[in-house]
């Protein structure tokens, strides 16, 4: 079973700083495009971030360009996501996300049951 592990949620200042991990279990991330979600309360899933398992290509939300970075080490089997100048409008749970065959502009939109492997959830919390 194709599972996904995110870490690195917590409580910061605004104008902090985070870094988000995503892991996968049981299977190698190196053929998929990973991609970031979150979700606050009240409000609808945003694709944060995405990037392609091949030519390195990302997609950034409006939201969060120049403030967020997405990277993966396929040697560690592992995507980050490195929020920086966080702001209280970024407090949500953030998921990882993983699917075998799309464009990185297609998958930080798609619903959940499209994307093949999806994350239990960590929380980041902006607040002073």
């Amino acid at each position: 079973q194709v599972q996904l592990v995110e870490s690195g949620g917590g409580l910061v200042q605004p104008g902090g700083s985070l870094r988000l991990s995503c892991a996968a279990s049981e299977f190698t991330l190196d053929y998929y495009a990973i991609g970031w979600f979150r979700q606050a309360p009240g409000k609808e899933r945003e694709g944060v971030s995405c990037i392609s398992s091949s030519d390195g290509s990302t997609y950034y939300a409006n939201s969060v360009k120049g403030r967020f970075t997405i990277s993966r080490d396929n040697a560690k089997n592992t995507v980050y996501l490195q929020m920086n100048s966080l702001k209280p409008e970024d407090t949500a749970v953030y998921y990882c996300a993983a699917v075998l065959d799309a464009t990185v502009q297609a998958m930080c939109v798609m619903t959940r049951n499209a994307l093949d492997a999806w994350g239990q959830g960590t929380l980041v919390t902006v607040s002073s």
